[in-house]
């Protein structure tokens, strides 16, 4: 592994509390051997308004706060920091390496946290002064440049860094998609890219299947396409931001992997059924989340979304309980045979792509197996009603809905073995 500087053994952890459009320091990381250990400063646990960064790992009190067990950092904290493609950014722009040798390499978590960009996924930053906040440069685009993208190529004007990478670098560093921020007055978005490396039109196998997802009435996050410098591009509205007069609040957010206590080495062990606990336990509007993590479950089945890993689900964290946010990364995978299974199990050990595994598992989400059926049932109908119309908002070949149908999409592999015929 690579290591940061020798002095950045330590970060302070800056939050935006609920409601406020300025952060404030938390509390400082600390490098202790192969760990990261984490304390609150006296001054936040003094504050009326402070609020736990997630209470399960890091509760309010003083002095040096235990890891949990398995974990090398709190996995509230890691969930701040970049994801795959933020980090071969990240290690193309410290270390110069591209493709393979950027997908081999490490840098260390201190590093990644302190050198990824401010606007980060929820409502922690990380800085080097306890005392003073600087946001790393400007990582949001503007959607107008976006838009304006091929133009500024043809004329020789330079691009920002981050959509410069997005746009032409993509397939060279490797890897996750290919993605970057955009602002656009009271919205911000993340922007996925087509890559010249693409064997189909990704980007708009997860746009039709977002829009469809919506259509079959789950919260979702609203979603659009465009293009920029001929490539396509899928725009996600950001609901961890809300755009206010005085600035912009952030909402604090914990993946269900942290939910479940793991990290990315356990997430094999990630299971639904044990979220569902959790839920019943530490969500509001319980019965009503569990029906709606339910059929996420069944819509990623019907669309082919096998890489519904546990950083795929999140929950908004407000100090006291938790919510489900809306749905993300809902994307059809390719595959090659009919058989597939899901990145977390669905109960017990069984983690097959199969709607029959969605009924034996339906009294985990207080729900029955009539009940779990027709919510099947109205899905496949969605799909099946609004396909040809989706697929023509986003201007699809007739090639790559062949290649769709049936096969990411609607697969008679999710209908194998279930009694109750709805695969005709």
């Amino acid at each position: 592994m690579i290591t940061s500087k020798k002095e950045d053994t330590q970060a302070f952890v800056w939050i935006w509390l609920p409601k406020e459009t300025d952060p404030v320091v938390a509390g400082k990381l600390t490098v202790e051997g192969s760990h990261l250990i984490f304390n609150y400063g006296k001054s936040y646990l003094e504050r009326d308004n402070a609020i736990p960064i997630y209470d399960v790992e890091l509760p309010l009190r003083p002095g040096a706060l235990p890891l949990l067990n398995g974990l090398n950092m709190p996995s509230c904290i890691r969930d701040a920091a970049p994801d795959a493609w933020g980090r071969r950014v990240l290690i193309n722009k410290k270390l110069g390496l591209k493709g393979a040798r950027a997908d081999s390499a490490q840098l260390d978590e201190l590093t990644y946290l302190l050198e990824s960009g401010s606007d980060r996924i929820g409502a922690l930053d990380f800085q080097l002064s306890p005392t003073e906040y600087v946001a790393r440069s400007s990582v949001n685009v503007t959607l107008d440049e976006l838009l304006e993208s091929a133009e500024r190529v043809e004329k020789g004007v330079p691009l920002t860094p981050e959509l410069d990478q997005a746009l032409h670098h993509g397939s060279s560093i490797g890897g996750a998609r290919p993605k970057a921020l955009i602002e656009d007055h009271d919205k911000k978005y993340i922007a996925k890219f087509s890559s010249s490396s693409d064997l189909y039109s990704v980007v708009k196998a997860e746009f039709i299947a977002m829009r469809l997802v919506k259509l079959a009435g789950l919260n979702v996050a609203p979603v659009s396409l465009t293009q920029a410098s001929h490539k396509d591009v899928l725009l996600i509205e950001r609901f961890d931001r809300t755009y206010t007069p005085k600035g912009w609040q952030r909402h604090s957010m914990v993946s269900a992997l942290t939910l479940l206590e793991l990290d990315e080495l356990m997430a094999r062990y990630a299971s639904y059924e044990e979220l569902a606990e959790i839920i019943r336990h530490r969500f509001r509007n319980a019965s009503t989340t569990l029906k709606e993590l339910f059929s996420r479950i069944v819509f990623n089945i019907l669309s082919g979304n096998t890489d519904d890993h546990a950083r795929n689900h999140a929950a908004f964290w407000d100090g006291e309980m938790l919510s489900l946010t809306p749905a993300y990364d809902i994307c059809p995978q390719g595959r090659s045979g009919n058989e597939a299974s899901q990145a977390m199990l669905i109960s017990g050990n069984n983690r097959m792509s199969q709607i029959s595994s969605c009924l034996d598992a339906a009294h985990n989400f207080l729900l029955s197996r009539e009940e779990a059926l027709a919510i099947a049932q109205h899905q496949k109908q969605v799909i099946e009603e609004n396909w040809n119309s989706v697929c023509d908002e986003a201007s699809l070949n007739e090639t790559d809905r062949n290649l769709f149908w049936k096969r990411q999409f609607l697969n008679p592999y999710a209908f194998e073995t279930l009694a109750d015929d709805i695969s005709k």
